[in-house]
């Protein structure tokens, strides 16, 4: 199903943006970006976004911690091992969510957060809900968003950062960014299409007009969907430019494949989780196409098989297009019925990092 040539033209134009605008940003910005609530990188600084990738235990030839990862953001120019692991408080990851578990944010009406996830810790497993895992925190200033493929993490509050022993096996994947709040009005929207699993979350009363999807969503109720699937385009502090794609139940269909390769004009390179009897085949049937990566090469010497990889991500196949996503869903045939999404960049490092690890893939 094909969206809008605008919609195609706008993306495209992201590649494009004024240099100058970028400038008036930052400069905006910076003030509340090194003071407020934001993504924070692996030394506890305020950074516009980053991405990780955790290794997975088994990787061919060796088998290792489970809890090492890569790790990557505006300032880095390619995929840097980590000094640390996922498993600490220490870290990108650790640093980013200790602004809600030791800044005690979920104890304060000045800020909205959530955690969400179709497999949370401690409670059981629903289908019900999206096919969807993160984090929201943010007050009337700012925020990040962090979107991730770990099933029962992050931890409630109140237990402080912990990590869950079965994300060790698989790889997986997380992207944050930090928006400012009025992103967030956009960001609501796409929840509802996503039917996030909010297991633990506050909307303060102060917020619930601008916010009443979230607020509904918080207390266990789902907002009527207009549609069956929506995207709208964010732009981060710093002014980078990313836009989501968010489908629900109601659109039946492998997200890729049917939406966001012919959205994006681009045949496209999809890792996910390719488990035995369950993973879709590369799929040529449509003007752009999608093919599943099998192998994925980390840093030369890290290599392992989709198999083993929980993450969810594609790049372009043509290295012009510079199109490279992150996102919830597997391509395989049960998740055709369940919501999901994809924060799609045309950052070019972003597309460089993803695009030279691809190993081998299926074609058509």
């Amino acid at each position: 199903m094909l969206c809008s040539p605008q919609l195609r033209e706008s993306f495209s134009m992201a590649a494009h943006l004024s240099s100058c605008l970028q400038i008036v940003v930052m400069f905006l910005c910076c003030t509340a970006c090194s003071t407020g609530i934001s993504c924070r990188n692996e030394a506890g600084e305020p950074v516009d976004w980053f991405i990780i990738y955790k290794l997975p235990k088994y990787k061919i030839g060796e088998v290792g911690s489970g809890v090492d990862y890569m790790y990557l953001d505006p300032s880095v120019e390619n995929w840097q091992m980590s000094k640390f692991t996922v498993n600490i408080s220490q870290g990108a990851i650790g640093n980013t969510l200790n602004q809600l578990y030791m800044g005690k944010a979920y104890k304060s009406n000045s800020s909205v957060y959530a955690l969400y996830n179709d497999a949370p810790p401690i409670l059981d497993y629903r289908e019900e809900y999206g096919h969807t895992k993160g984090v929201l925190l943010f007050d009337r200033s700012q925020g990040f968003w962090l979107s991730h493929t770990i099933p029962h993490f992050p931890s409630f509050p109140e237990r402080g950062y912990l990590y869950p022993s079965s994300g060790k096996v698989n790889g997986q994947t997380a992207l944050c960014v930090t928006y400012q709040y009025e992103q967030f009005l956009h960001i609501a929207k796409q929840m509802v299409y996503l039917y996030p699993r909010f297991y633990n979350c506050s909307v303060p009363a102060a917020f619930s007009a601008d916010l009443p999807q979230l607020a509904q969503l918080c207390e266990g109720s789902r907002p009527p969907l207009g549609s069956d699937k929506g995207v709208e385009q964010l732009f981060s502090v710093h002014g980078e430019k990313f836009v989501s794609f968010a489908k629900s139940e109601r659109f039946v269909d492998d997200i890729y494949t049917g939406w966001v390769a012919q959205v994006l004009d681009a045949d496209l390179l999809v890792e996910t989780w390719q488990r035995q009897g369950h993973m879709l085949p590369s799929n040529c049937s449509l003007p752009k196409h999608t093919m599943n990566i099998k192998r994925i090469r980390l840093s030369g010497s890290v290599l392992f098989q989709s198999y083993h990889d929980h993450s969810k991500w594609c790049v372009s196949q043509a290295y012009e297009n510079q199109v490279t996503c992150l996102g919830d869903l597997n391509r395989e045939r049960a998740q055709l019925w369940r919501g999901g999404g994809l924060i799609c960049s045309l950052n070019p490092s972003i597309y460089k990092a993803f695009r030279q690890v691809v190993d081998w893939y299926i074609d058509c």
